[in-house]
């Protein structure tokens, strides 16, 4: 009888120190654990994208910042044209504030601005990247295709910041997965060089900054590129008076931008002109603009009134020292009522086409567009893609 006696005793032993076991383990997990509150969390199952829209329809979904006075000044042309994904950035406080835009897509770095210091300005902005990359990716939404840095390549801090943005931007675009590789460039640039008479250090601020662009943009880096020179447009418009001629410098490259990228969303009834056509010329790198009204009497327009329109585009463009006629990749498009239309021959269309081919060169591409409008005339619009670096901007 004493042996199952013994059995007991030693089996509530076990069971002793197992439950021991137990509430020391529990023990040594609750001191570690974490009391969490109650707390309702949002759910990102069915969260909507925040999408900017537009005021028109268009080929591409374009985003726009602008850097520096004479940059705030061109997104500010771009915001007026129906652009909503647009922002300024400026070191100075009096530089953003009259720029027609909502408060909340206004930047101020710094706030004392940088006195045409490119060196002071790139340091403002190296400090503040992740402050600009917050700020671009809330003002811009989702959904863009690309995105276009406008840059007063004059001031200090257009002349600093602007190459910093360009980055930023890139670094948006991959963080959305619209950007694959660095030789397909979603981030363009638009850079306004100043005028002769606006100094030295402006000069060589603009130099500096335009060597930078033109590098990234011949590596492949940066597309399109498209140079404001306002010299040259002092040149085509000499009689402007001081507060029309800023306004037409903008407006000059701006809205020309906006044609190409709505008509490419738009069907004709002639020749169509179309969003992958616009993406090959926005692809090519160095790019110019241009738009000459064709010389109509009433009468039939002639081969050679076409022929004149392209030959002028090429020589009235605003570019200095820029070879248009280097370029390999370009878009003609002719816009006029249907009256107008009706007395042009396709054959002095065609005439103006391929002599427009002609002047390219050997291997160059020209996408072609026809299409009726209301107002009176005929005009010739084009831009010229991949025109080859400039070996000096600056006589």
């Amino acid at each position: 009888m004493e042996e199952p006696n013994k059995n007991k005793a030693e089996v509530k032993e076990n069971l002793e120190e197992s439950e021991d076991a137990v509430i020391e383990e529990t023990e040594e997990v609750d001191e570690l654990a974490v009391d969490i509150p109650d707390i309702p969390l949002p759910s990102f199952e069915n969260e909507e994208s925040s999408i900017i829209e537009d005021e028109f329809d268009s080929a591409y979904k374009f985003a726009v910042a602008g850097v520096g006075q004479g940059g705030s000044r061109l997104a500010e042309t771009f915001w007026k044209l129906g652009y909503r994904r647009v922002v300024a950035i400026n070191t100075a406080a009096q530089d953003l504030k009259p720029i027609s835009l909502p408060e909340k897509n206004k930047l101020l770095l710094g706030g004392s601005g940088a006195g045409k210091n490119r060196k002071k300005a790139q340091a403002i902005f190296e400090e503040h990247k992740e402050d600009i990359l917050d700020f671009l990716k809330n003002s811009f939404g989702t959904g863009i295709d690309r995105i276009l840095v406008c840059i007063g390549a004059g001031g200090g801090t257009g002349a600093g910041g602007g190459p910093i943005v360009v980055d930023v931007c890139h670094d948006l675009c991959q963080s959305w997965g619209i950007e694959q590789s660095d030789h397909e460039a979603k981030v363009g640039a638009v850079l306004a060089l100043p005028t002769k008479s606006e100094g030295s250090r402006v000069k060589t601020n603009a130099k500096e900054t335009a060597e930078t662009l033109i590098k990234r943009s011949t590596s492949g880096t940066l597309s399109p590129l498209i140079i404001l020179d306002n010299e040259r447009i002092r040149h085509l418009y000499p009689k402007l008076s001081v507060n029309k001629f800023w306004n037409t410098a903008n407006t000059s490259i701006c809205s020309l931008f906006h044609l190409f990228n709505k008509i490419a969303a738009q069907d004709s009834e002639y020749t169509a002109f179309d969003k992958a056509d616009l993406d090959t010329v926005m692809s090519s790198g160095i790019i110019s603009f241009g738009a000459v009204p064709v010389k109509y009497t009433g009468e039939l327009v002639e081969e050679t009134d076409i022929s004149h329109a392209v030959r002028d585009n090429l020589k009235k463009n605003i570019l200095a020292n820029i070879d248009v006629n280097t370029g390999n990749v370009a878009a003609c498009v002719v816009i006029g009522d249907k009256d107008t239309l009706d007395d042009t021959p396709q054959e002095s269309l065609e005439h103006g086409f391929e002599q427009l081919t002609r002047l390219l060169g050997e291997g160059s591409t020209v996408h072609r567009g026809i299409y009726h409008t209301s107002k009176k005339g005929l005009v010739v619009y084009t831009i010229i893609g991949g025109i080859e670096a400039p070996e000096q901007l600056f006589a």
